[in-house]
C-alpha cells in the first residue's frame, strides 16, 4: 500500500516538476504578474507589508496574501523571476496533490486518483497558472485543500474536528489569495453537486461546520482588518469584465491535448453512467463540473482566468472515461461504439504528436539545426506511435502514458521555442536605466493626465509618481526623470520650458509580447534647470 503511494507520488511530481517548473521562466512577465511583483518589491523596499501599494497607491482593495508571498521571495532574492515563478509551480504541485486525495477519498481508487491528478497538472490552463505570479495558483491549491478536508470530514463516522479546523483555515487563506472568486467557481458548485447526490447527515458535525466558517472568517478578515485600517476600498469578489453569456463556450479546449477526452467523458453520459461502476461518484463530477459552468456563465464578469475551476471536476470526469475503458478492456466488454470512441481520442493526439516535425521544420528549423531537428523529430514520432498503437491494440494506459510524455516533450524541448513566437523580438525596456549611475537616486515622474502601465513600473524597478504638470515647475524636484508616451517637448508646457532643459535619455518599446500596445512606449527625459532660470 504504501509502496504504490511512494510510486504515485514520484510519479505525480516529476509530471508537476515539467508542467511548472521547467522554462519557468520562458516567457515574459504579463501585467498581473506585474502588479504582484511591484507590490512586492515595494512592501520590501519601504516596509509596508501591512499596507501594500502599488507604485505609491493603496493595493489593499485586492487580497494581499500573494503580494506577501512574492515579498518574502523578493527579500531572499531580489528580482528573481524564475523563483518568484518556482513559488507559484509549488503552489501549482500542492493542488494537483489535493486533487489525488480527493479523488482517492472520492472513489476508493488510487488509479483514478493517479490518472486525474495527471490530467490536471496537464490541462492547458493549469500549466499557464503554475506559472503565473497572479496569486490564483494559491487560491486554487488552497480551496482544493478546503474542499478534501471538507469532504473527508463530511462523509466519516465520527466527528473529525481537526479536519474541519484545517478545512476553514485554507478556506480563509484561499479568501486572502483571491477574494470570494473561488467560492463562487469552485467551492459553491462543489457543495451543491455534493448535497444533491450525496445528502450527508451534519446532525452531530454542526458545530465542527460553524468552527470552520469561524476559522475561515477570522484568517480571512485579516485583510479586511488592515484595509478598513488603511481606509482603502476593498473588492472581495471577481472582476467586472462584462462579456456575454456565451463566453465559456470552448471552456474544453482550455484542458489542452484532454479536450477531446473530456468531450467524451460528458457527452458520453448516455451510455457510460449506466454501465459505470461509480455510478454516484461519476454523476457527481459531471454535475459538478455543469455547475461550476453554469456559475461562470451567469456571472456578468468573465476572464479564462476562472476556468480551472470548471478544468478541477473535468479532470475527474476524465479520470473516470479513461478507468472504466481500462476495466472494460480487462474484462473484455468493449462495445464497438466504445472501441470507435476510444479509437477516435487516440488516433487524433497521435496525429498531432505525428505532425510536431512538420511545425517544427516550418517555424523553428533555422533556430534547432539539423541535430536537435532530427533528434525532436524522432522523439515525437516514437510517441505518436506509441499512441497509435496503444489505440489499434485497445491499451488505455499506453496512450494515456504517450500524452504525458508528448506535453512533458513540449514542456522540456520546445515551450522556450514556442515563447519566442510571442515574445517582442523587439524589446528594449526601461529596465536600462537602471544601470545609469546619474540616474540612481533621481525621483522619476509621469505626466498626471497619462496612463502609467504597471510594466514600465516594474521594469524601472522604482516608483514613478504622477506629476501635476497644470502646477509651477518649483513643484518638481530637479534634477528628475521624465517618463512619458511623447517627448518632453511636447508634454511640458511652456512655462515648464522656460526653466526646465530637458536631454533625452533613451525610447524604450516595453511591450513583452508581439501584439504591441501603444502604451508601453514610453521617452525618458532627463530634466534640469536651465542657466540663468529665473521663477
Amino acid at each position: 500500500m504504501q509502496k504504490r503511494y511512494g510510486i504515485h507520488i514520484l510519479f505525480i511530481l516529476a509530471v508537476c516538476f515539467f508542467a511548472f517548473f521547467v522554462n519557468n521562466g520562458a516567457v515574459h512577465v504579463n501585467s498581473p504578474e506585474a502588479r504582484n511583483l511591484v507590490t512586492a518589491r515595494e512592501m520590501v523596499e519601504y516596509h509596508n507589508w501591512a499596507t501594500p501599494t502599488l507604485n505609491g497607491e493603496s493595493r489593499m482593495r485586492n487580497p494581499p496574501l500573494p503580494a506577501w508571498l512574492a515579498a518574502v521571495v523578493e527579500q531572499v532574492s531580489p528580482d528573481n523571476l524564475i523563483l518568484q515563478r518556482t513559488v507559484a509551480g509549488g503552489m501549482a504541485t500542492l493542488a494537483v496533490f489535493f486533487l489525488y486525495m480527493f479523488a482517492i477519498a472520492l472513489t476508493r481508487s488510487k488509479l483514478f486518483g493517479l490518472l486525474s491528478a495527471l490530467v490536471l497538472a496537464t490541462c492547458f490552463s493549469m500549466v499557464m497558472m503554475g506559472r503565473a505570479i497572479d496569486g490564483y495558483s494559491h487560491a486554487y491549491a488552497f480551496m482544493l485543500g478546503t474542499i478534501f478536508f471538507f469532504y473527508r470530514a463530511a462523509i466519516a463516522l465520527r466527528t473529525r474536528w481537526w479536519d474541519f479546523v484545517t478545512a476553514g483555515l485554507l478556506l480563509g487563506l484561499s479568501f486572502l489569495s483571491k477574494g470570494l472568486e473561488l467560492f463562487y467557481t469552485l467551492f459553491l458548485p462543489f457543495l451543491v453537486a455534493f448535497f444533491v447526490l450525496y445528502r450527508p447527515s451534519f446532525r452531530h458535525k454542526l458545530w465542527p461546520t460553524v468552527l470552520m466558517l469561524l476559522v475561515g472568517g477570522i484568517v480571512g478578515s485579516v485583510w479586511l482588518w488592515f484595509a478598513l485600517r488603511s481606509g482603502a476600498p476593498v473588492e472581495p469578489f471577481m472582476e467586472m469584465n462584462a462579456r456575454p453569456w456565451y463566453y465559456y463556450w470552448r471552456f474544453f479546449t482550455e484542458s489542452g491535448i484532454w479536450s477531446l477526452f473530456l468531450l467524451t467523458g460528458l457527452c458520453g453520459w448516455c451510455w457510460i453512467r449506466e454501465r459505470i461502476a461509480l455510478k454516484k461518484e461519476y454523476a457527481f463530477t459531471v454535475l459538478w463540473l455543469l455547475l461550476a459552468l453554469l456559475l461562470l456563465t451567469l456571472f456578468p464578469g468573465k476572464s479564462m482566468r476562472y476556468l480551472p475551476s470548471v478544468l478541477i471536476p473535468a479532470a475527474l470526469v476524465i479520470g473516470h472515461y479513461v478507468v472504466d475503458i481500462f476495466l472494460r478492456v480487462r474484462d473484455e466488454q468493449l462495445t464497438p461504439v466504445d472501441k470507435i470512441v476510444f479509437r477516435l481520442n487516440a488516433f487524433l493526439p497521435a496525429l498531432l504528436s505525428l505532425c510536431v516535425p512538420v511545425a517544427l521544420y516550418v517555424m523553428f528549423y533555422s533556430k534547432l539545426g539539423l541535430f536537435l531537428y532530427m533528434l525532436f523529430s524522432f522523439l515525437f514520432l516514437l510517441v505518436s506511435l506509441s499512441i497509435f498503437t496503444g489505440g489499434i491494440k485497445f491499451k488505455p494506459l499506453k496512450v494515456f502514458s504517450g500524452m504525458m510524455v508528448m506535453m512533458i516533450l513540449v514542456e522540456t524541448f520546445l515551450i522556450c521555442h514556442l515563447a519566442d513566437t510571442f515574445n517582442n523580438p523587439e524589446k528594449n525596456t526601461i529596465r536600462a536605466v537602471r544601470q545609469m549611475e546619474e540616474l540612481r537616486d533621481l525621483p522619476f515622474y509621469h505626466p498626471a493626465g497619462e496612463a502609467l502601465r504597471v510594466e514600465v513600473v516594474y521594469e524601472a524597478g522604482r516608483r514613478i509618481v504622477p506629476l501635476d504638470l497644470g502646477s509651477p515647475p518649483s513643484s518638481c524636484s530637479l534634477p528628475a526623470i521624465l517618463v512619458s508616451s511623447l517627448p518632453a517637448e511636447q508634454v511640458l508646457p511652456e512655462a515648464w520650458l522656460e526653466r526646465i532643459a530637458p536631454r533625452q535619455v533613451g525610447y524604450y518599446d516595453n511591450n513583452s509580447f508581439r501584439s504591441r500596445s501603444s502604451g508601453l512606449l514610453c521617452y525618458v527625459t532627463l530634466l534640469e534647470e536651465r542657466e540663468g532660470a529665473t521663477e
